[in-house]
């Protein structure tokens, strides 16, 4: 069960001090795209989002990792200009691991943020990353991620009887 205990928890992509993760060593940031940085009905990246990524490329790498395809990924990684890794099938590490080649990060210079447990997490937890979950944006989800968060639950509530994850306790 601990592969899907995240090492963060927060409110939305808002609430996380990235002041904190820099000063932990933190200088690869991975964010999923759908329900972590926009909305399912959202076709571009709006001015707050906006705003927030162009702040963390400052002092980040910023890379949008998903399991979406390449067109919906596209007008992000354009509007917002940074790179993107789309297809990743999460909770595979296959592209992850690509992408610490490519950029010669260690997996303590990263830190991967997502909504689900079953996919985000995992996937940054067995690469060693520091992972943060936060909440999705919207509970209007396709059927894949709706049989995931079915999973989920399960899953937190098993965690919570442990006293270990609890939705809405956030922590960092």
């Amino acid at each position: 069960m601990d592969i899907f205990v995240p090492d963060m928890y927060m409110q939305s992509i808002y609430t996380i001090n990235y002041k904190k993760l820099k000063k932990r060593g933190i200088k690869c940031l991975l964010f999923d795209l759908n329900n972590t940085l926009a909305s399912y009905e959202m076709d571009y990246p709006d001015t707050k989002l906006k705003e927030l990524i162009f702040d963390l490329s400052d002092d980040f790498k910023v890379i949008i990792v998903s399991n979406s395809n390449k067109n919906r990924i596209r007008p992000f990684k354009e509007v917002l200009n940074i790179d993107s890794s789309f297809s990743s099938s999460k909770p595979s590490v296959k592209k992850l691991k690509k992408i610490m080649d490519l950029y010669h990060f260690k997996d303590t210079e990263i830190a991967f943020i997502g909504d689900e447990l079953l996919t985000d997490i995992w996937a940054g937890n067995k690469m060693n990353f520091t992972t943060i979950l936060v909440n999705a944006i919207s509970e209007d989800e396709p059927l894949a991620t709706r049989i995931n968060r079915h999973f989920e639950r399960k899953i937190i509530k098993k965690l919570n009887k442990k006293g270990i994850l609890f939705k809405g306790k956030y922590y960092e």
